[in-house]
């Protein structure tokens, strides 16, 4: 793979990450409609905090560690360790995501926005993956 294209493939993957947060973000007041809707008010003032801490914290853990893979995305490509560890680390910890909501989840879920997350986490994990771990070339060594 070479530099620029291993660049460019983490800057998407962590663009992908970005959106993601962003759209973790976004449909937070719709869950927590859909929840008030579909319950007793107890159960929604019990079911409100624990999805709201969840996609709230996600959301916004998901913008820096996207936005660290798009700065680190040239270094990385060039074989500067920081920037090689900061791929790896993210790639590896984002990629754990998708087996684990399979895991939980199922196939049965198939709102938009949950389907399109999942589509999103899953492409920039695939993106990041490779962009993180293809060997080097050894002319760029």
């Amino acid at each position: 793979m070479s530099t620029t294209l291993r660049s460019t493939v983490l800057r998407v993957g962590g663009w992908l990450l970005t959106a993601l947060g962003v759209l973790h973000i976004a449909v937070t007041p719709e869950i927590s409609h859909l929840i008030r809707q579909s319950t007793t008010p107890a159960a929604a003032a019990w079911l409100l905090p624990p999805m709201l801490l969840n996609h709230v914290i996600l959301g916004i853990l998901l913008l820096p560690l996207g936005g660290l893979t798009v700065y680190a995305a040239p270094f990385a490509a060039r074989g500067e360790r920081w920037a090689l560890v900061v791929s790896r680390v993210v790639a590896a910890t984002v990629s754990t995501l998708p087996p684990t909501l399979l895991a939980l989840m199922g196939v049965r879920y198939r709102a938009p926005a949950f389907v399109a997350a999942t589509a999103i986490l899953s492409a920039a994990c695939v993106a990041l993956l490779a962009a993180a771990f293809w060997p080097r070339a050894a002319s760029s060594a």
